[in-house]
């Protein structure tokens, strides 16, 4: 592949949407210090202003309790309380790390959930949330708007303005965050909006947080036609996603499965697991739920096509992929390879245009949704590990972070190859991106890509910062020492050293102008800052 940077081509801003926020693990882990510390790294420097997380309202952060859970006394469930107190130190953590949460609204407290035969009452996490809609609307409305109280008591009614009230997290995925029809959530948001504006209408508040792009169409139709108050829109995608499609794929009510397909599930879980000779939970789980981007011919351009049609739908608001990244998939073992890293540069370039803001999930392995695995290389979806080691993700968004603001525009079809490019200049400084992504990491073998950049003047050097096999690559090192479970402090500190990506001078040419520089890309290879 050729590409040629010519200085009649256009310039045009780049758009950093990846900044506006990133995921992370439920509520109660941002009341350790290890998250903090992890947080505030992340902020300092890749310059995320913002963090989301499930479970604000979840039954481990004790915000909705009576008698009767300290009492077995007949009666006791009368004398309740509301206590925000966790959640006030969990957003305190994040304001002291520089940046200000995504307030998803999620999930049900236990004294206020739905409780009614053949609909589960919790979600197959490890932190067990309740997952129904409330019992009782009145009560609901009582709670968050104590809970909105408590907030702008706390911060201030100018510092909550300034946060986003998301309503719940993707309640298109039955038996898993939401166990009840499009129109029950409808009607949740509807009366958590309204609930919402009655405490302030200046206190942002939209949705409908669904996976795969999905629902937005019916969402803001709904929205019209009941006037219920709604500033942005938030959606996800991934590519590897195992539900995918959009808008009214799937039954009629726009949902994904139900309980017999959740069943069917099961019995091939029991089938598969009998097979496996390896005996430790994450080979159970790997050979479970498989990385479809490994055994499914996926598109590597849905996030693209989605986002663009949400675009369209979403009219004038704001639009906020909430959560976003090459594979949904928990535990897969190329979750902690370079091939994410290739995904995410390429997609964070692709959809820039369609997007006001956005939310790589997730910024650590400290995450317990599924299960606390022990193993510092497990295939979380983190950019960092469990002890802050930057994975090959963390170093790509790292350097397109740092590239400089303004985007030389190499057009359409910089992004559509196997292997794409992206440039960016600043004053006295050009920045160029190569990257070879595919949607599997195959042994094939490398592909040479040329560069030639108009530059007036012979540059006393070029560098590159390589992020392949070989840099950048704490997992291969990490494999190298045998695979241990746990690492000590010095283990952790030695691999981040020697996996960190180091700028190293680069062969080039240059004639009459015109610099030339080559790279053999093998399979999803990075090579940022050219």
């Amino acid at each position: 592949m050729e590409i040629t940077i010519s200085g009649g081509l256009p310039r045009i801003p780049h758009k950093k949407h990846w900044q506006f926020c990133v995921g992370s693990g439920h509520a109660l882990l941002a009341l350790r210090t290890d998250y903090t510390r992890q947080l505030q790294f992340i902020h300092d420097t890749l310059g995320i202003q913002r963090v989301r997380f499930h479970g604000i309202f979840c039954d481990d952060m004790r915000t909705c309790n009576d008698l009767s859970m300290q009492m077995n006394v007949p009666g006791a469930e009368a004398f309740t309380e509301y206590n925000f107190n966790n959640i006030g130190l969990a957003y305190d953590n994040v304001l002291e790390a520089g940046m200000k949460p995504l307030v998803e609204l999620s999930f049900m407290p236990g004294k206020l959930a739905l409780r009614e035969e053949g609909r589960p009452l919790q979600g197959g996490f490890f932190y067990k949330p309740n997952i129904v809609p409330p019992k009782d609307y009145a009560a609901w409305r009582d709670y968050l708007q104590a809970f909105l109280r408590f907030l702008i008591h706390r911060y201030g009614i100018e510092e909550i303005r300034t946060w986003y009230f998301e309503v719940w997290n993707e309640p298109d995925l039955p038996y898993v965050f939401w166990n009840g029809s499009r129109d029950e959530y409808f009607r949740l948001y509807a009366e958590t909006a309204r609930a919402i504006k009655e405490i302030d209408g200046e206190i942002p508040v939209g949705g409908p947080a669904t996976s795969g792009s999905k629902w937005i169409e019916s969402f803001l139709a709904f929205c019209r036609k009941n006037s219920v108050p709604v500033d942005f829109i938030t959606t996800h995608q991934y590519a590897g996603d195992p539900l995918g499609g959009v808008e009214d794929q799937g039954d009629e009510e726009g949902q994904a499965g139900g309980f017999d397909s959740w069943q069917e599930r099961m019995r091939k879980a029991e089938e598969t697991l009998r097979a496996v000779k390896e005996k430790t939970f994450l080979a159970g789980y790997r050979a479970v739920t498989p990385d479809k981007s490994e055994t499914t011919d996926i598109p590597d351009d849905l996030f693209r096509k989605n986002a663009a049609r949400v675009r369209a739908q979403a009219g004038d608001l704001p639009v906020f992929y909430t959560e976003w990244n090459e594979n949904a998939i928990f535990s897969a073992y190329t979750n902690d390879t370079r091939k994410v890293a290739a995904y995410d540069v390429k997609m964070a370039l692709a959809v820039s245009d369609h997007v006001t803001g956005s939310s790589i999930w997730c910024f650590s392995d400290i995450f317990e949704e599924l299960h606390p695995f022990p193993q510092e290389f497990h295939g979380g979806f983190g950019m960092l590990t469990q002890n802050g080691i930057p994975k090959p993700v963390y170093h790509a968004m790292k350097l397109l972070s740092d590239a400089p603001d303004t985007r030389i525009d190499l057009g359409a079809d910089a992004l559509d190859g196997e292997i794409g490019a992206a440039a960016f200049e600043g004053p006295g400084e050009t920045h160029v991106i190569l990257f070879r992504q595919k949607m599997k990491q195959l042994a094939l073998p490398p592909e040479e890509a040329v560069i030639h950049l108009a530059c007036p003047q012979k540059p006393e050097s070029v560098t590159v910062r390589r992020i392949d096999e070989t840099h950048g690559n704490p997992l291969k090192l990490w494999e190298e020492m045998g695979s241990p479970d746990a690492l000590n402090r010095a283990e952790a500190e030695a691999l981040k050293e020697r996996s960190a990506v180091q700028a190293e001078a680069w062969p080039f040419a240059w004639e009459n102008g015109v610099l030339t520089l080559r790279a053999a890309l093998s399979v999803n290879d990075v090579y940022p800052g050219l």
